[in-house]
C-alpha cells in the first residue's frame, strides 16, 4: 500500500510476517471502511473488531503464556502499528487498544492476575478494554489525579470521576489509577482494575469528538465502588511507575500510527497529483506541488526513524522517556502537517468528503493532545537537555 520509509533495519522472517499480516488487513478490511466508521460515530465497529480478533491482531502483543501472539518488542509492536493505521488511524488504534490496558497488568500484575485479565483477551470474541487516568481537572499531569481508594478490609472504595476514557462506552474490564494518599502525588498512585457492571461504577454517554470517531470515549463516575484487594495490581503507590512506563512504550506507538498517516497522506497526493491536471499538465509536475511531495516523503521519514529509535531503544532497557517524547513529538505534528498537505494538493476536494484527506487532518489533531499534548513533550524534552 504505497510508499514505505527506507530502512537499513533488516526484518526477521516473524516480523516480515507480521507487517504483511497488518498491510493486508488494513488494505482489506480497515480503508474500505475508514468513512463508514467516520460518519457512523460512536458505533463500535464490531465486524472490523471480530475479523482483527480472528487474525491475532488484537492480542498479538500480549505473551503466548497467557494465550496471545507474544509479539512483546516494542519495535514490531511499532511495525504492525504503522501498518494497521496506514489503513486509517482510528480503526487501527482501536484494533490493537487492548494492549494498553494489558501494559500496566503486564507492567505491575502476578501472574495469577495475567492470567486472570489477560487470558480473556486472547479469546476468538475478546472484550474491549479501557485504561483510565485522565479527570476533567487533570489530563498530561498524571500525578495530580484525586480519584480516591480508600482501603476497607480485603476492599478499596473508589470515588472519583473520569474523563476522555477511550473505549469506555464498550469495555469490560477498566485499569484504574487512584490515590491512596492526597496530596503526595506521584507517591500514593495505585491501579485497579475495575470490571463493567460494578456496584457504584457508572459510565456516561459517549462524547461527541472532532476526529478518530471509531473509538469512542466516555466518562466514568465512581461512587464508592469496591474493588477487592486482590484487583489492586502491584503495591500501594506503585502505579505511577507503571503509568510511566505505559506512557513511554504508547507514546511511541502514538509515533508509528501517526507515521501510518503521515504515509497514507502522501500516497493519496501522489495519487491525485498524478492524475489531475491543471494548466494542461499533471500537477505533480508543478514545482510547488512537487516540492510539497517531497516534504510529505521526508517528514514521513523522520517520523518513522525516531520512532524506531526510541522501541529499540526501549527494547534494551533503556530509561527513553526523552525519546518516547520526540518521536510523540516530532511524529504527530508531521502527521498532522502531512493531513494539511494532502488536503492542500487536493483544492477544493480535499475539503470535501469525497476524499479521505479531510478525516485524516482531523484525526491527527488527536495526537497532538493526546497522552500530553505537544507543548507537554517540549517540556519533558527541554528539562531532559537542562538535566543532561
Amino acid at each position: 500500500m504505497g510508499r514505505s520509509p527506507r530502512t537499513a533495519r533488516r526484518l526477521s522472517a516473524e516480523q516480515a510476517d507480521a507487517v504483511l499480516l497488518a498491510r493486508d488487513f488494513a488494505a482489506a478490511e480497515i480503508r474500505p471502511r475508514a468513512r463508514e466508521v467516520d460518519e457512523a460515530d460512536h458505533v463500535l465497529p464490531r465486524e472490523i473488531w471480530a475479523k482483527a480478533a480472528e487474525a491475532g491482531l488484537t492480542s498479538f502483543m500480549i505473551p503466548e503464556a497467557y494465550g496471545g501472539g507474544g509479539v512483546t518488542d516494542l519495535v514490531t509492536q511499532c511495525l504492525v502499528q504503522e501498518e494497521l493505521c496506514h489503513g486509517d488511524i482510528a480503526i487501527g488504534n482501536l484494533v490493537t487498544s487492548n494492549g494498553f490496558f494489558a501494559a500496566p497488568v503486564l507492567e505491575l500484575g502476578s501472574h495469577e492476575q495475567k492470567r486472570r485479565f489477560l487470558t480473556p483477551l486472547c479469546a476468538a470474541d475478546p472484550p474491549l478494554t479501557a485504561l483510565a487516568t485522565t479527570e476533567p481537572g487533570s489530563g498530561s499531569d498524571a500525578a495530580s489525579i484525586t480519584t480516591r481508594a480508600v482501603r476497607d478490609g480485603d476492599h478499596y472504595v473508589l470515588t472519583g470521576q473520569k474523563s476522555w476514557i477511550s473505549n469506555a462506552p464498550f469495555a469490560r474490564y477498566f485499569v484504574i489509577f487512584a490515590t491512596v494518599a492526597p496530596g503526595t502525588r506521584s507517591r500514593g498512585i495505585t491501579a485497579f482494575v475495575v470490571e463493567r457492571g460494578t456496584p457504584g461504577f457508572t459510565i456516561g454517554n459517549p462524547m461527541p469528538k472532532m476526529g478518530q470517531r471509531g473509538i469512542a470515549c466516555a466518562e466514568l463516575f465512581l461512587d464508592g465502588v469496591r474493588v477487592p484487594v486482590l484487583d489492586r495490581l502491584g503495591e500501594e503507590g506503585q502505579g505511577f511507575h507503571g503509568l510511566m512506563r505505559t506512557f513511554d512504550a504508547s507514546r511511541i506507538l502514538i509515533g508509528a500510527a501517526c507515521t501510518g498517516l503521515a504515509r497514507a497522506a502522501y500516497d493519496a497526493s501522489m495519487a491525485y497529483a498524478r492524475q489531475r491536471e491543471q494548466f494542461g499538465v499533471k500537477i505533480v509536475e508543478h514545482q510547488a506541488v512537487a516540492f510539497r511531495l517531497a516534504d510529505m516523503a521526508t517528514r514521513a521519514d523522520v517520523a518513522h526513524l525516531v520512532t524506531m529509535r526510541a522501541a529499540e531503544l526501549y527494547d534494551a532497557g533503556e530509561q527513553v522517556t526523552e525519546e518516547a517524547a520526540i518521536a510523540k513529538l516530532t511524529a504527530s505534528e508531521n502527521a498532522m502537517w502531512c493531513a494539511w498537505a494532502a488536503v492542500q494538493t487536493h483544492g477544493g476536494w480535499g475539503y470535501s468528503r469525497e476524499f479521505l484527506v479531510e478525516k485524516w487532518m482531523r484525526d491527527a489533531k488527536l495526537e497532538e493532545i493526546e497522552e500530553g499534548t505537544s507543548d507537554i513533550q517540549r517540556l519533558i524534552i527541554s528539562r531532559s537537555l537542562i538535566r543532561s
